[in-house]
């Protein structure tokens, strides 16, 4: 069941609209079992079947129905795995969800052959380690890459800065007053952002805005964990059994953040300092060897 374990991890979460409410939900299928992993924010449950349990519910919710296990598995997959992928997308199944005894059953209802087709996804409460897995640690790897991507911004920033007092001092003016900017000052940004922008930014409501927004960095980071587990189990590293760094993950989301990682080699880096949530960051200093050159672009 490793398979549909490691699938699952590097699945994104997608939103699932129902009558009752709404629920964040990921899954992965194959011809040998699926697994399942929903939440409403506030528990999460999962489910883990194989072909052996798959025969036995299909008979017992469609006695009409008469088919192997990966006839029944290759149904819901192309029932469920478009709905998740796509939040526009028009299922042919309805959705419905039950909760007893602190353990979630949704419902799912549509055709196969012309016949009704019912299923019933039995989920139990999550594990501790399993939230862990898919949520905490992807998270916090999450929050890291994009607090480092932050302050490559910017030292880009005070960069461009650098650059364009160069250009005035050579003589260069705008041609456009409109497009004039201050220098970039970063803790007087951070103060502005933290005042007017942060509550609406922690705005996580039913969960969507996680889905419609962060699902590329989500799975980059995964894929990213994964990659490094393979390599610490092929070596024999006793790093295996955790999950991966979230420095490695920084270092290769910094320029493509909602890219997908490929097993390509991550690019290497320019230095600069570790990360840090305190003290300002230090400016380049721009050489005083100045060359005269002629205007391009915004100055005239």
């Amino acid at each position: 069941m490793e398979e549909l374990e490691q699938g699952l991890l590097t699945q994104p979460w997608a939103w699932l609209q129902l009558a009752e409410n709404s629920l964040l939900a990921k899954a992965y299928i194959t011809k040998q079992g699926y697994a399942l992993l929903v939440s409403d924010l506030q528990q999460v449950w999962h489910e883990q079947v194989d072909t052996n349990i798959v025969s036995q519910r299909a008979k017992e919710l469609n006695k009409r129905l008469t088919a192997p296990p990966a006839a029944f598995l290759s149904h819901l997959d192309n029932l469920l795995c478009p709905l998740l992928k796509d939040i526009t997308y028009s299922s042919e199944a309805t959705f419905s969800c039950d909760r007893v005894a602190g353990a979630l059953i949704l419902r799912m209802r549509s055709e196969l052959s012309g016949f009704p087709f019912h299923w019933n996804f039995h989920c139990a409460l999550a594990s501790p380690s399993l939230v862990s897995q898919h949520l905490i640690r992807p998270l916090m790897s999450m929050s890291l890459a994009l607090q480092c991507q932050v302050r490559e911004l910017a030292t880009l920033l005070h960069m461009k800065d650098l650059e364009i007092q160069d250009y005035q001092e050579s003589g260069a003016t705008l041609s456009r007053d409109r497009l004039r900017t201050e220098p970039f000052e970063e803790n007087s940004f951070l103060e502005q952002f933290m005042v007017e922008k942060l509550p609406e930014a922690c705005s996580v409501g039913d969960g969507r805005p996680f889905v419609m927004n962060l699902q590329s960095l989500y799975t980059a980071v995964t894929k990213q964990g994964v990659q490094v587990r393979q390599k610490h189990q092929g070596t024999g590293d006793p790093l295996a059994s955790g999950s991966a760094s979230p420095q490695g993950a920084n270092n290769h989301l910094l320029n493509h953040p909602e890219q997908p990682v490929s097993s390509a080699p991550s690019l290497s880096e320019p230095e600069r300092e570790p990360m840090g949530t305190s003290g300002p960051m230090r400016r380049p200093q721009l050489s005083k060897t100045k060359k005269k050159k002629q205007p391009r672009g915004l100055f005239s």
